[in-house]
């Protein structure tokens, strides 16, 4: 079980994130048919999200190498 494995924790972690990639999310909001002001919000959000989920990648894989050391 990978909660108690570090090592498999980085490799799924590398594979795959739980959290929507952030390609997927543009892809999803491309689909989306919003108008300007409710574009220019999501837009806004979205650069949030993004620059989070890089940040949180980047946390959990020093986590992970630190404890599987």
């Amino acid at each position: 079980m990978y909660h108690y494995n570090p090592e498999t924790a980085l490799e799924e972690l590398t594979e795959d994130a739980h959290l929507p990639n952030p390609v997927h999310m543009r892809d999803m909001m491309l689909r989306a048919h919003m108008n300007a002001d409710h574009s220019i919000e999501m837009n806004r959000l979205f650069v949030e999200y993004q620059r989070n989920f890089g940040e949180a990648q980047k946390l959990a894989k020093e986590l992970l190498k630190g404890l599987s050391k």
